[in-house]
């Protein structure tokens, strides 16, 4: 890897490879050795935090050797992505004042201060979008009406699968419910009318029968301008252990069972108001005319969890334009029933994001986006890559890109356009041993390839030979493993098997180690149970990364760990040795002993994200799920990357299954040496 003379170079890494430390090197021998300018050598990291890593550690090298330097051009040498696009398009015409809408509202100046991966919108980028908003509320009536379709299936009552489990369960309670829905109806609206919440107005009292199954239940009221019926929640915060006299569960437990009921089985427009403070947000984004800006959260099918509509148009949109396509090109070729509420969503797009683009551009100075910047300097027809003078297309002489199993259709598109335009300007191009000598390394790893939900992809990693054409490649396999226990590799390898992969990965640990091997243990969900066996690792000074799936995982973990919170704070900064962190924020990371506090699952379906799938050509050809089922593969790989942070001792605490769907947990075989399966059985 260090010393590849071939001018394209795909290097799969496994987990603790040591591929850090060789692309250092790697750039060592182009610079010290061979003589290669700084400035026509780029290292593109993924994200801030490893560029920041990978600048040290090249300081580190190049004091070992003596080499005189100065800390900004070692700066400039490393970079992410997009804070190596951004001075390109600077050097367009034109476009010498450009600022990037990702970068807007960061704490510091700068490309690298902004997360461009950060969907969630800050104030400044709000204030712009909701400008075009408006702009279009008052001028586009198509565009008006789509929000207003939209904004009223946001208040609707979320649709679940009858065959959920959650259902199928309250389903027995079937009649039972329906024979005392009449006297719930009536403790519930006194409830509301206690408060002076109830009556609404806007709102008329209507206890309309619905038949759920066959069996009667009732709504609370209507709303004649919407037609749609409403049901009063039950504020379980007044009173959780009220319970009605007969009844063997709480007046919520009650509420629940018809709420899920009414999800599953109601086919009537129905607004579900959980409470009077909820009332209050749900009719005033019904009647505000919204010009300040939509004003309601949205969620698309396959989504985790609603947001505010804009964000989802940013999600959206950029997910279709980092598989390479273009936001209204994609639009037009996607098909939908003339129902389904995502066609209103995606109209309302298609005319959304060519106008902020436009907006945008219209600010003083102008404003884009990267995914632009990165189309502009691609391989499409419009391409400008051939404007850029020779001294911004120079430091793409020598790319060394890592974490290349995340990259997205529409960077390998600028990535391909600029290399072929240093090959076609030859020794034309400023800096002439650079020109003669060109050369790509790619270093990855498929089996950590986690970010599909984002539109990246493993395959063009996988099919390296054929994304850059060369007249010669060479793959290099970095199997030999300097972090972790042979059976915390081996664990993680049977986690993933399944999920297709580059041949010939098998991984082979290479340290010595005093203590004797674990084997990864997996437990049934206990917070408490995970509080105690951290804080004996933390007492035999063991480093401990605890990685949760989900932010309200962190949350119900910190009561139990509050003991080991209140040590780690009295340490110096330097001698600290817990940290918590998602799944996807480990990469790169490693710990004597690793908590994984929950499963790695994909079991929604995203029908767009299918369609722009197929669009893109990711999906095999008839396939209608592709996207469904890479995100059953990316499962396995983040439990992969999950297990192989430890170094010698992991413990994976899972749920009990409560939703369809394979979980990455079934992988698990307790008859293999490498794991140990603690699990609770379930009673039959």
């Amino acid at each position: 890897m260090v010393f590849s003379t071939t001018p394209a170079t795909c290097v799969v890494a496994g987990a603790g490879a040591g591929k850090s430390t060789s692309l250092v090197l790697r750039v060592l021998v182009l610079h010290h050795y061979l003589g290669f300018e700084l400035d026509s050598l780029s290292v593109v990291t993924f994200t801030r935090e490893s560029r920041r890593d990978f600048i040290k550690k090249l300081c580190e090298v190049f004091d070992k050797w003596e080499i005189s330097y100065l800390f900004e051009n070692l700066r400039e040498v490393v970079r992410t992505y997009h804070s190596l696009v951004l001075p390109m398009v600077h050097t367009l015409p034109g476009l010498s004042d450009v600022r990037a809408f990702e970068n807007l509202g960061a704490a510091g100046a700068g490309a690298e201060e902004a997360n461009p991966f950060q969907l969630r919108l800050n104030d400044t980028q709000r204030q712009l979008m909701n400008e075009c908003y408006r702009d279009l509320m008052t001028s586009d009536p198509a565009f008006a009406s789509h929000i207003a379709s939209l904004r009223k299936g946001a208040a609707q009552l979320r649709k679940l699968d009858p065959q959920d489990p959650d259902v199928q369960k309250r389903l027995k309670a079937l009649s039972l419910a329906s024979a005392r829905d009449v006297e719930l109806c009536d403790l519930i609206e006194d409830q509301w009318r206690k408060t002076n919440a109830w009556p609404i107005k806007g709102i008329k009292i209507d206890r309309q029968a619905i038949d759920i199954k066959g069996f009667t239940f009732h709504t609370h009221g209507y709303i004649a301008k919407l037609d749609t019926w409403v049901v009063l929640g039950f504020d379980a915060n007044t009173d959780p252990q009220l319970t009605r006299p007969g009844a063997k569960i709480p007046v919520w437990g009650e509420w629940a069972v018809k709420r899920t009921l009414f999800q599953a089985f109601c086919d009537k427009p129905l607004i579900w108001l959980d409470n009077p403070a909820d009332a209050k947000k749900v009719l005033s984004a019904l009647n505000s005319k919204a010009l300040s800006g939509p004003g309601f959260e949205y969620q698309l099918p396959g989504e985790l969890s609603p947001a505010p509509l804009l964000d989802c148009f940013v999600a959206a949109a950029t997910f279709i334009e980092n598989l390479g396509l273009q936001v209204v090109d994609a639009i037009d070729r996607m098909t939908w029933d003339a129902d389904d509420p995502e066609a209103a969503f995606f109209a309302a797009l298609r005319t959304y994001w060519p106008a902020l683009e436009a907006h945008l551009q219209r600010q003083t100075p102008p404003i884009m986006l990267f995914n632009r910047m990165f189309a502009l300097l691609g391989e499409g027809s419009d391409s400008r890559v051939g404007e850029l003078p020779d001294e911004a297309l120079r430091p793409m002489s020598h790319l060394l890109v890592d974490e290349f199993q995340d990259i997205s259709a529409q960077i390998v598109g600028w990535l391909k356009a600029s290399l072929a335009e240093i090959l076609r300007r030859g020794s034309s191009l400023a800096g002439e041993r650079a020109a003669q000598h060109s050369s790509l390394m790619c270093v990855g790893d498929d089996w950590q390839s986690i970010y599909g939900w984002r539109g990246s992809t493993p395959s063009y990693f996988m099919q390296f030979n054929r994304t850059f054409s060369a007249h010669k490649h060479t793959r290099i396999l970095l199997i030999d493993n300097y972090r972790s226990h042979q059976v915390v590799i081996d664990a993680a390898e049977h986690v993933v098997a399944s999920a297709p992969a580059i041949p010939g990965k098998k991984a082979q640990a290479r340290t010595t180690f005093a203590r004797e091997p674990v084997p990864v243990t997996v437990l049934t969900r206990d917070l408490a149970d995970l509080a105690r066996r951290a804080a004996e690792h933390h007492a035999a000074g063991d480093s401990i990364l605890v990685l949760y799936r989900r932010n309200s995982d962190r949350q119900a973990l910190a009561e139990h760990i509050q003991g080991l919170l209140q040590l780690e704070q009295a340490l110096p900064v330097d001698q600290r040795r817990l940290r918590q962190l998602t799944f996807h924020s480990a990469k790169g990371l490693q710990a004597d002993a690793v908590f994984l506090l929950g499963d790695c699952q994909y079991a929604s379906r995203s029908p767009y994200k299918n369609q722009v799938y197929a669009l893109a050509g990711l999906a095999p050809p008839g396939q209608v799920d592709g996207y469904d089922s890479a995100q059953h593969e990316e499962a396995l790989r983040l439990a992969y990357v999950g297990i192989t942070r430890a170094i010698h001792s992991c413990y994976w605490y899972v749920e009990t299954a409560t939703r369809p769907g394979a979980r990455a947990s079934d992988r698990v075989d307790a008859s293999l040496p490498y794991f140990s399966d603690l699990r609770v059985k379930p009673k039959r």
